[in-house]
């Protein structure tokens, strides 16, 4: 049987995923047969149908009994970030939430780099069974992020500023050319209309939570590169930037709020020597900040 890491995932206020010391996220109670038959009655007599909607890899057996994971009508998760309350994650996006949430705590270093971390006991503390745990975490294997720990759980990935340097440059080769060949030929208010985006990673910086400026972060230069159409360069990129923001092994778990402001700075500058098509600057500035990433 896999065994818990000696650390515990918490849920990060302002970031909208759960709260993994304190309560179990609960998952809504699975419709039988019985109740779909009800449902569909009132709808006969003028209410409002309910619609069935299937968790991931449902299956339905004889009489209307769901194989697997849980089925049931979608709530609305209260609120777009965690304000402390228990949420209720849906079922039908439950692995996609929890990959969200385990994405937010390598970010932030709740997922220690070189700690083992056990599928059951996290979902325990999810309030969901395993297997949407241990997708997302193969999900994260896929992603370089963990390796499985056999007959233990998942391991987080140790990595040091080499590795860093490395996606720096990988990032730096294939990005560099785009944007110099975006300032050529994308008008001054296309780019324009990206401010907001820009602004939002100087607010995100201003709050001093990581993992809030990383998704901001991601957003903006995903912004950028999709004006070029290439979908193929724009996830790649995406997946790069990605293993860029996980934090080193031995450092400290976030940077500090000056720093998340000045490479927030740095995109506002970015953003207006395009506009300006000063291909000299938005060279410099964008192998600096992909150089000063962490």
């Amino acid at each position: 049987m896999e065994q818990a890491g000696p650390r515990s995932v918490h849920g990060s206020v302002g970031t909208g995923v759960p709260d993994m010391r304190t309560g179990a996220v609960r998952v809504p109670q699975q419709l039988g047969a019985a109740d779909v038959d009800r449902e569909r009655g009132t709808a006969a007599r003028g209410g409002a149908g309910a619609q069935m909607r299937s968790g991931d890899g449902a299956g339905t057996g004889a009489g209307g009994e769901a194989r697997g994971e849980h089925t049931h009508s979608e709530v609305p998760i209260p609120g777009p970030r965690f304000t402390g309350e228990r949420p209720v994650i849906q079922r039908a996006s439950v692995r996609g939430q929890i990959l969200d949430a385990l994405r937010t705590a390598l970010v932030t270093g709740e997922l220690a780099p070189g700690e083992v971390y056990s599928a059951p006991v996290l979902a325990e503390r999810f309030g969901v069974s395993a297997t949407p745990v241990r997708e997302a975490m193969q999900q994260l294997a896929l992603e370089g992020a963990v390796e499985v720990a056999p007959n233990r759980g998942f391991r987080i990935v140790e990595r040091g500023a080499r590795e860093l340097a490395e996606l720096a440059e990988i990032r730096a080769l294939i990005e560099v050319p785009v944007m110099l060949r975006l300032a050529r030929t994308v008008s001054a208010a296309c780019w324009a209309e990206l401010r907001p985006l820009a602004e939002a990673t100087v607010r995100a910086a201003s709050s001093g939570c990581r993992a809030t400026y990383a998704e901001s972060d991601r957003a903006f230069h995903h912004a950028l590169l999709a004006l070029a159409g290439n979908t193929q360069l724009v996830r790649m990129a995406d997946d790069l930037h990605r293993r860029a923001q996980w934090p080193l092994v031995g450092a400290p778990a976030s940077r500090g709020r000056a720093d998340l402001i000045a490479d927030a700075a740095e995109h506002t500058a970015l953003l207006e020597a395009l506009i300006a098509q000063d291909l000299p600057v938005v060279r410099s500035l964008v192998g600096e900040h992909f150089a000063g990433a962490c």
